[in-house]
C-alpha cells in the first residue's frame, strides 16, 4: 500500500494554509502504467467519472442509432449537467421521441446549478424536477438502452439487464472484478474499481478508432461527443467544459463527485484516473489540470488553465489574498 501523495497545495500570502493528497495513474494504450502518483492499486468508486463507461452499452447495442441520437445526445448521456435550458430541453425532447416522460426517470429531482434556471422556477413558483437532475441525460440514455432490450421500468436495479450491461462493459475495460459497487446520488449503481483499472479504461477509449469493430467505434463516438460538445457534459463555468475548450476539443475529461477525474487523450494515447483522498473538487481541478499540462495536452499559460493552475485566490473584496498550486510531484 502505497500513501498518497500531495497533489494541491493552498497558501495564504507566505503561509502554507491547506493540503489535500490524492492517487492519480496514467496508462498507455496497452494497460501500462507511464505515470502514478500514490497507490495505484487503491480501489475507488469513480462516481460521474465512469459515465462514459455506463453509456457505451447505448451506443454499442446499436440503441442509439436506432432512436436517431446525435453527438450531441451522447455527450449529454455522459453529462453531469447544470439544467441550463440547452440541457432540459434536450432531455425533454428526447424522452418524448422515445414516448417516454419525466416519470420514467429515476434519477431524484435536484435544484438546478444553472442560477437563471433556478431563480426563474422560484420566480414561477415552479416545483424543480427530474429533469433538473445532473444525471438526467445519462438516465435518459439507460431508458433508450431499456427500451431497446425490453427491461421492466426499474432500469436501477443492479440485475436489471441495462446495469448487468454496464457492469460487463465496467469489467471488461478495466479488467477488474467488480471491487463492489454503491448506488450514486442520482440512485444509478456505480462499480468500484482501481486507479488502474479506470485509467486502463481511459486509455481504450484515448485510442478507440471509429471502424475498428463495434466497441472502438462506440468508445470513440462517446470521447469525440464529450469533446465536441463540452457544454452538454457540464455547462458554463465548470472545469471540464473550461479545459476541454482550452484544448482545443481534442481531450474528453469528466468530473465525478467526491473529487474524482479522468481524462482520455486521443493524440498521446493516453488515458488518466485522478483522485483526491478528501473529496474536495478544487483540489482535483488543479491535479487534473497539472497532469494534463504535464503530459502536452493542456497549455498552462492558456487563460482557462490558469482558473485551475497557480489560481488566484480572492476575497469578497476583490481581493488577492492566495494562490493554489499544484503539488511538487505533479509539476
Amino acid at each position: 500500500m502505497t500513501d498518497p501523495v500531495l497533489m494541491t497545495e493552498i497558501w495564504r500570502g507566505d503561509i502554507l494554509e491547506s493540503v489535500h493528497h490524492g492517487h492519480a495513474v496514467v496508462c498507455n494504450g496497452a494497460g501500462e502504467i507511464v505515470h502514478a502518483w500514490g497507490d495505484p492499486n487503491a480501489i475507488v468508486l469513480p462516481r460521474s467519472s465512469s459515465k462514459m463507461i455506463q453509456a457505451l452499452p447505448l451506443v454499442e447495442s446499436g440503441a442509439a442509432d436506432k432512436a436517431g441520437l446525435t453527438e450531441t445526445h451522447l455527450a449529454l448521456a455522459c453529462a453531469s449537467h447544470n439544467a441550463s435550458a440547452i440541457h432540459n430541453d434536450m432531455v425533454r425532447d428526447w424522452l418524448a421521441a422515445q414516448e417516454l416522460s419525466e416519470e420514467d426517470l429515476r434519477c431524484g429531482p435536484q435544484e438546478p446549478r444553472d442560477i437563471g434556471i433556478r431563480d426563474e422556477l422560484i420566480r414561477c413558483n415552479d416545483p424543480v424536477c427530474r429533469v433538473h437532475n445532473n444525471c438526467s441525460g445519462k438516465h435518459t440514455g439507460f431508458l433508450t438502452l431499456n427500451k431497446h432490450l425490453g427491461g421492466h421500468s426499474e432500469y436501477c436495479d443492479i440485475d436489471h439487464p441495462v446495469q448487468q450491461a454496464v457492469l460487463t462493459a465496467h469489467e471488461e475495460l478495466t479488467q477488474e472484478t467488480s471491487a463492489g459497487y454503491g448506488i450514486d446520488g442520482c440512485s444509478a449503481p456505480n462499480h468500484a474499481a482501481t486507479l488502474h483499472g479506470m485509467a486502463r479504461a481511459m486509455a481504450f477509449f484515448a485510442t478507440a478508432r471509429e471502424g475498428n469493430g463495434t466497441r472502438e467505434t462506440a468508445a470513440a463516438r462517446l470521447r469525440t461527443a464529450m469533446a465536441k460538445h463540452p457544454e452538454y457534459v457540464a455547462g458554463e463555468g465548470r472545469a471540464c467544459t473550461n479545459l476541454m475548450r482550452a484544448m482545443g476539443h481534442t481531450v474528453a475529461v469528466k468530473t465525478g463527485a467526491e473529487a474524482y477525474f479522468i481524462a482520455m487523450l486521443p493524440e498521446q494515447g493516453l488515458g488518466v484516473a485522478l483522485k483526491i483522498v478528501d473529496g474536495a473538487t478544487r483540489a482535483s481541478e488543479n491535479a487534473i489540470a497539472a497532469i494534463l499540462a504535464k503530459l502536452g495536452a493542456l497549455d498552462p499559460a492558456h487563460p482557462e488553465a490558469k482558473k485551475y493552475l497557480d489560481a488566484p485566490i480572492q476575497n469578497w473584496d476583490g481581493l488577492q489574498t492566495g494562490v493554489m498550486k499544484a503539488g511538487a510531484a505533479l509539476l
